[in-house]
């Protein structure tokens, strides 16, 4: 091997081992009396991580498109819920004030307090995305608000995912604070879960309705409410209650 070539490699081996403090870890010593084929250092397993094909993948994945991000963000905010509502016969005003339904004397405080938080709320404007009596409520963000505020329970952010959640009831065993459903997004009950509202007693329930319109107590026996009606589910925090 030529002279220069002999030199160089030296120089290249040189800094490199010059180099290597930078990324190991230092080297403790070892206890007296330890064998020394114990205390060999293995200095591939002291070199700090770092991973050049982790940082590959990372930099070629895909970020999130606009489109998905929005979306997300949508859903996080309650959007969804009654945007579609077909409107088709949809009561403009719900049962007057003096028909609400009074609570069975049997009813559980939990139940009471959750009630009674959701009444303080009638008249404030829906609002779709809304989740503050400030700005208004769709009807999701009505019942998350009333659950949150009442008991203290986060439930989840739209009508189809608070469908999902909970304990089913029959239609005949609701009780106060129970959630009902709706499916207004299409024809006649035909579409997806995409309403909700709270169940009171003697088949009244308070919602955020659509577009124009503010928190109320409707009937189930109202037929845009009976066509659409798509079951109740009760809140694990009602469970025991």
């Amino acid at each position: 091997m030529p002279t220069k070539r002999i030199f160089a490699a030296a120089a290249l081996a040189g800094a490199l081992l010059t180099s290597l403090p930078l990324f190991a870890e230092p080297l403790t010593a070892a206890p007296a009396g330890t064998p020394s084929a114990s205390v060999t250092p293995n200095l591939m397993g002291q070199l700090a991580v770092f991973s050049p094909a982790a940082m590959l993948a990372q930099s070629a994945a895909p970020a999130q498109s606009a489109k998905t991000a929005k979306a997300a963000a949508g859903t996080s905010a309650g959007w969804g819920d009654d945007e579609d509502a077909d409107g088709d016969g949809m009561p403009d005003a719900g049962v007057a004030n003096g028909a609400v339904a009074s609570l069975a004397a049997d009813t559980s405080d939990l139940r009471k307090t959750l009630i009674s938080m959701a009444m303080q709320l009638r008249d404030i404007r829906y609002v779709r995305g809304g989740r503050d009596p400030s700005t208004g409520f769709d009807c999701s963000g009505f019942v998350r608000y009333v659950f949150a505020h009442a008991v203290g329970l986060d439930l989840p952010t739209n009508s189809a995912s608070q469908f999902l959640a909970g304990l089913k009831v029959d239609r005949s065993d609701m009780k106060p604070g129970d959630l009902v459903f709706f499916r207004t997004a299409g024809k006649r009950g035909q579409g997806r879960v995409s309403h909700v509202g709270i169940y009171i007693a003697n088949g009244q329930f308070i919602h955020s309705p659509s577009r124009g319109k503010t928190v109320r107590v409707d009937s189930l026996d109202e037929s845009y409410w009976a066509q659409r009606f798509a079951g109740a589910k009760r809140p694990g925090a009602l469970v025991r209650s």
